[in-house]
């Protein structure tokens, strides 16, 4: 399963006192591939940095590259689908550049991508994937 996080998500997803901690662990435990961009991780770099301190951060980001199952890309198209917010375009791209399964979010700014039929993007909030993981784990 081929799926791009939204940094909202991997935040929550994090800390194992959270609900969705089971999205980090899924990951830890390769059952689905995580795609990024450079852009991607930078943004991930800094949240995870005013959250959690610089050093935690180096540690996270380390533990998060070293798994086979996370896959930089670049994209060589930039689709520009989002109007509300630009900045998550890098998301949407990186889905399309992949094929994902799933782009994950919790925002509604990715609403858009439901009335547009090219390039199709499959967007789900987490506690939506979050049953897909158990499902999958169960």
């Amino acid at each position: 399963m081929n799926i791009v996080l939204d940094t909202n998500v991997l935040l929550v997803s994090l800390s194992s006192r959270s609900a969705y901690h089971l999205i980090y662990l899924a990951l830890q435990e390769k059952a689905y591939d995580l795609y990024l961009t450079n852009e991607i991780l930078a943004e991930y770099e800094e949240q995870i940095g005013l959250r959690l301190g610089l050093n935690r951060t180096d540690l996270q980001l380390i533990e998060l590259l070293n798994l086979s199952n996370v896959h930089k890309i670049i994209p060589y198209y930039y689709w520009q689908l989002i109007d509300a917010d630009k900045d998550d375009n890098k998301f949407a791209d990186c889905a399309v550049s992949c094929n994902a399964d799933y782009l994950v979010t919790n925002d509604r700014h990715y609403d858009v991508l439901a009335t547009i039929e090219f390039p199709e993007i499959t967007v789900i909030k987490a506690a939506d994937f979050l049953k897909i993981l158990k499902d999958l784990i169960a």
